[in-house]
């Protein structure tokens, strides 16, 4: 390679290596299902060090996006290989670029004849296989997939010479969102899987708009949040629209299919694009579309929001205090207002600029508490 080295590759490779050993070891304590082979800190190194050179190239004035994933043909299922492989070279991605930029399209890299190449494209992977994503320049994600229908966990971001790597441990604590923890492939006892990852999936979708956008999400059947909305609402939904409600009751089996899959993701896209206009779109925990274009205000008898408390999952964050224009604008503030005012009830906030935060009531620090999760939606 004729770029210099970055740093920041060999600085983590040792302990990306670490945590995929790891998990690896409890999936197969927990599981029979075959894993991916292990990354070694020398091909994690190369595999850093190529994406970020990569992701500093323009390929007909475009900045690539690229996934790759450490993975062999033959465990591939049906992968689309070359006649030839080609070398783990930055110019080489960003040449293959543009025909693996849509989601769920993996570059297959694997050790041939004693060098890391690219030896051709793949769609299934399997659980716990290492992949790493050129998001923007010079930002990178290390991630894997938690099992074969699950969706991807985010290990680590790298951007520019900044590092995080995400805290598990955050599952852990006692007022951590159910989303929260949905999103760090952490299993929350009781909880179906589904009825925690719907709200994963419209997050990144509202995430992918780039418009902006509030979600609230209130309790099935109840009315207190009408009175921390201006009425009358210009956009209520009577009666509640039930696709996704519908949806997400049908059996477990039937989930696994390609057709609910589809109906899921149109459905989910269909809800986080009512999040663009102005307002905030309601929905109730079992997901029926309340109202969208929602006007919030501060409960009539109740203080404003002066304060809310602040943390990130990853590792070395530390609570902070904040008021909250300091997170953003007139949705931030609108958003901790209405989960002051209705201690029941989640919001969740996307900016345009790619931040996320998950805002919910804890009673250990009496006050909202404001999850930035963008770290885990990458």
């Amino acid at each position: 390679m004729s770029e210099p080295a970055y740093p920041v590759a060999r600085a983590v490779a040792a302990k990306v290596e670490a945590h995929f050993a790891r998990h690896a070891a409890l999936a197969r304590r927990d599981s029979s299902i075959e894993l991916a082979p292990q990354p070694d800190a020398a091909a994690i190194e190369t595999l850093i060090d190529t994406a970020f050179w990569a992701s500093l190239r323009r390929e007909e004035g475009l900045m690539p996006t690229i996934s790759m994933a450490f993975l062999p043909p033959s465990r591939a299922g049906r992968p689309q290989m070359f006649e030839s492989s080609l070398p783990l070279h930055p110019a080489a991605l960003a040449r293959l670029a543009p025909a693996v930029e849509r989601a769920g399209i993996h570059l297959g890299v694997w050790r041939l004849d004693g060098e890391l190449r690219v030896w051709g494209t793949l769609r299934n992977l399997p659980p716990i296989c290492f992949v790493i994503e050129v998001v923007a320049s010079g930002l990178l994600v290390i991630k894997h997939r938690s099992d074969p229908f699950g969706k991807f966990v985010n290990v680590a971001v790298f951007e520019g010479d900044q590092i995080k790597f995400v805290d598990e441990g955050t599952a852990r604590k006692p007022d951590c969102p159910r989303m929260v923890a949905s999103l760090l492939g952490v299993d929350v006892p009781g909880v179906r899987a589904e009825s925690v990852n719907v709200l994963v999936q419209i997050a990144a979708s509202m995430r992918r708009h780039r418009r902006g956008g509030a979600l609230l999400v209130v309790p099935t059947g109840s009315v207190a949040w009408h009175e921390s909305i201006v009425s009358p609402i210009l956009y209520s939904v009577q009666p509640p629209f039930s696709e996704l409600a519908d949806l997400m009751q049908q059996p477990a089996s039937m989930q696994l299919s390609e057709q609910w899959q589809d109906d899921l993701r149109e459905s989910v896209d269909a809800i986080a694009g009512l999040t663009a206009v102005d307002g905030a779109t309601v929905i109730n925990d079992r997901y029926d579309l309340v109202a969208f274009g929602a006007k919030i205000s501060r409960r009539r008898g109740n203080p404003p929001v002066e304060r809310v408390v602040v943390t990130e999952p990853v590792e070395g964050n530390v609570m902070t205090t904040a008021t909250p224009y300091q997170l953003g604008g007139t949705r931030h503030l609108s958003a901790a207002q209405f989960v002051h005012d209705q201690r029941d009830s989640t919001a969740l906030v996307a900016s345009q600029d790619g931040r996320f935060t998950i805002f919910k009531w804890s009673d250990p620090d009496d006050a909202v508490h404001a999850h930035r999760v963008e770290v885990l939606l990458l």
